[in-house]
């Protein structure tokens, strides 16, 4: 299944794959099947009990669509703006790291498949390839930067120039992982993919991060030091805002009240987000959260979610809910594990099918008649 136009006929566009699984179930269970089980355990797992992780899908179940029909939907349109800037589909990749452990090149690869299909890139602070690398590779397509913060200030800032110099179209913040969750797959394996050296590139190359490092000090262990920062404040997002030009989202909001700090900061956009269940359990899924920040903001701050998304359903009840986009993480992890590149290309493509074939059924042609959609939300029990 691939889809070759933001704008046209989906049906035209639906081929039968070879063994690639269709499917995000299918997917997972072939990936399992494939990598070490530290591997799969890292990428499949939580925080906590997976309260978090299984909520993020439950959220979804419980609103139902209703379709609205005789509406001429033999043509959809799937682009959306976001700060003046035109993609073809409100999918966005989301920023995962350390995924050499899956994929020699594996940065390269999905900044291909995102240019190709002209969606934003969001590359990690803790990839193989650095900031330049990437942008060098892969010179087309939008690309945006997500910024873990770093105990020492100016390695922030650092960063964030140069990703402005290197062409990046955004700074993607992400504010909930000042001290890394408690996840007990990681435990019981004793895997950390960071302390690898997975995702280094990006510290290794940074001027401020050399000037940083103490005599004698191990690279890795300087990383680990600098991700750790639990003094994490509104003053260093304000102190970014007066240093970069580029437009600023904050990734891991999910009060209402910090998205209205987030605007009084001078900040572009949010991303509600729990970090796919990976950081702290028993907390609020992204999905839920979204509608109360929606109001927050208004109905023109731009506003993404990520956390839970595996179908075409997902991402309109995302959009009817007030998400301008989506970020996609996750599964396409695993499509990189069993094809490489072509496995990235495949799911993205199915996915962007699967919401053009998605919208027409539920009787919307444009991503803002998506919007007007009505959603039934279940009784609690």
């Amino acid at each position: 299944m691939t889809t070759s136009s933001k704008k046209g006929s989906f049906l035209e566009h639906i081929t039968i794959q070879d063994s690639f699984p269709i499917g995000t179930a299918q997917l997972e269970a072939a990936a399992k099947h494939a990598l070490p089980a530290e591997v799969f355990g890292h990428i499949r797992s939580g925080a906590g009990g997976e309260e978090t992780l299984r909520k993020n899908r439950e959220a979804f179940e419980k609103y139902s669509i209703i379709p609205r029909f005789l509406r001429n939907v033999s043509e959809v349109d799937t682009s959306i703006r976001i700060l003046g800037k035109e993609y073809a589909s409100p999918l966005m990749v989301a920023p995962i790291g350390h995924l050499k452990m899956v994929h020699e090149e594996p940065d390269f690869a999905i900044a291909n498949v995102a240019a190709s299909m002209n969606i934003p890139y969001i590359q990690s602070t803790v990839t193989a390839r650095s900031i330049e690398e990437v942008s060098e590779a892969v010179p087309h397509g939008p690309k945006w930067f997500q910024l873990y913060w770093s105990n020492n200030d100016a390695i922030s800032y650092s960063m964030a120039e140069r990703a402005e110099k290197a062409g990046y179209e955004a700074i993607v913040v992400t504010v909930d992982t000042m001290i890394l969750g408690w996840r007990e797959d990681d435990m019981r394996h004793q895997y950390s993919p960071l302390k690898k050296g997975y995702g280094k590139a990006n510290y290794v190359q940074d001027p401020a991060f050399q000037e940083g490092l103490k005599d004698g000090q191990d690279e890795v262990e300087s990383i680990i030091e600098n991700l750790h920062h639990p003094s994490l404040h509104w003053d260093n997002i304000t102190a970014l805002r007066q240093r970069t030009k580029l437009p600023i989202f904050l990734k891991g909001i999910l009060h209402p009240e910090d998205a209205k700090q987030a605007i009084k900061a001078g900040i572009d956009g949010i991303i509600v987000s729990n970090h796919g269940g990976r950081q702290m359990d028993g907390i609020i899924p992204s999905l839920e959260a979204l509608p109360a920040i929606r109001e927050a903001v208004g109905p023109d701050f731009p506003l993404l979610l990520d956390s839970g998304i595996r179908r075409g359903a997902d991402v309109i009840k995302a959009l009817a809910l007030g998400a301008d986009a989506i970020l996609f993480g996750r599964p396409y992890t695993y499509a990189l594990a069993l094809q490489g590149e072509a496995g990235v290309q495949k799911i993205f493509a199915n996915l962007a099918q699967e919401v053009a074939v998605s919208m027409a059924l539920s009787g919307a042609k444009t991503i803002e008649e998506v919007k007007q959609l009505t959603l039934k939300i279940a009784a609690d029990n």
